[in-house]
């Protein structure tokens, strides 16, 4: 005999009711999370997690069934929205198609989504006003399947020492994964080309004062596994990843957290979780809350990748390959 649903729960977000059907469904089952903790965690997380999307393009990882059942990633906005949850419509020349994809303007339509069983939200790194120009420019530090942590937090110290000699202001977080992110909002002057040549030349950078440890290395296969795989290609259009305060799909319900420069060198992504990151949050608020007004100009950047292409260095690879 199958299991009968527990009954829907209303829940008011911002003057809007979202209505949470099966919120007794398990959603994490070693720590026991369910639809309804999760909702509740997004509400404890809300300007964070609105600050992170607002205004772009983002795809959706559903778990109809659960973190154990099929994952679904979903550019589409899901059927049956309401009126209000808003929308950017966003083309794929390689597939002569469009897509109208959620763009969160407000908690609300956070909460909705996770209402039809999204889990993880991966924006885009462009917002509506000018899909094909970016304003983020993402600084992905990835470990190779040898790598230790304590090789991404060197890294990523190296990352801040270039970082801070461009006078860029990074926004450092975990991915909810084994690596760290950083993010560098950016003048939406450039297309999706010219920002992954930028994060090419600043990455080849970091492969120079750090070349036991970082790698631009295209093809994994040609990569050094113990190595942290410095990916520029993030930056590629349509190319997404976890936001800040996104929860992952994992046993532990892990959280992509923003952290502090000063925590990188003893972090631990393990202990950023649905269940621990509310009071982290009502502690500290939104440790992204000011990147809007730290905005960087690439120009020298792509600088070092004309630099770097005269020297023969290859140029940036397609973004398809």
């Amino acid at each position: 005999m199958a299991k009968a649903s527990t009954p829907a729960t209303e829940l008011e977000v911002g003057g809007r009711t979202v209505r949470i059907s099966n919120p007794d469904r398990l959603y994490f089952p070693e720590p026991g999370h369910t639809k309804l903790d999760l909702a509740r965690y997004y509400l404890s997380v809300g300007d964070g997690i609105v600050n992170a999307l607002r205004e772009r393009p983002c795809m959706l990882h559903r778990f109809p069934e659960g973190i154990t059942g099929e994952k679904v990633h979903q550019k589409r906005l899901p059927r049956g929205a309401p009126d209000w949850v808003e929308t950017v419509r966003v083309t794929f020349p390689r597939w002569n198609r469009t897509a109208d994809e959620l763009c969160v303007t407000e908690l609300a339509s956070v909460i909705w989504a996770v209402q039809m069983s999204t889990v993880e939200f991966h924006p885009w790194n462009s917002r509506r006003a000018d899909v094909e120009r970016p304003d983020e420019w993402r600084i992905d530090l990835d470990p190779g399947e040898e790598c230790d942590f304590a090789t991404v937090q060197r890294v990523a110290g190296v990352a801040r020492e270039v970082l801070d000699e461009l006078g860029a202001t990074g926004f450092p977080k975990t991915t909810g994964g084994s690596g760290l992110h950083v993010y560098v909002r950016i003048e939406p002057e450039h297309g999706f080309h010219d920002v992954r040549r930028a994060a090419l030349a600043f990455a080849r950078e970091v492969e120079r004062r750090a070349p036991q440890d970082a790698t631009t290395t295209w093809w994994r296969k040609d990569r050094d596994p113990s190595a942290v795989f410095v990916d520029f290609n993030q930056n590629a259009r349509d190319h997404t990843i976890a936001c800040a305060y996104s929860v992952r799909g994992t046993r532990d319900a892990r959280v992509s957290a923003p952290i502090t420069w000063d925590e990188v060198p003893d972090v631990d992504p393990r202990d950023f979780t649905v269940a621990t990151m509310p009071d982290r949050y009502a502690g500290l608020g939104d440790l992204h809350s000011g990147i809007d007004d730290a905005t960087f100009d690439i120009a020298p950047l792509l600088e070092w990748a004309e630099r770097d292409e005269a020297e023969g260095a290859e140029p940036v690879p397609d973004a398809d390959d």
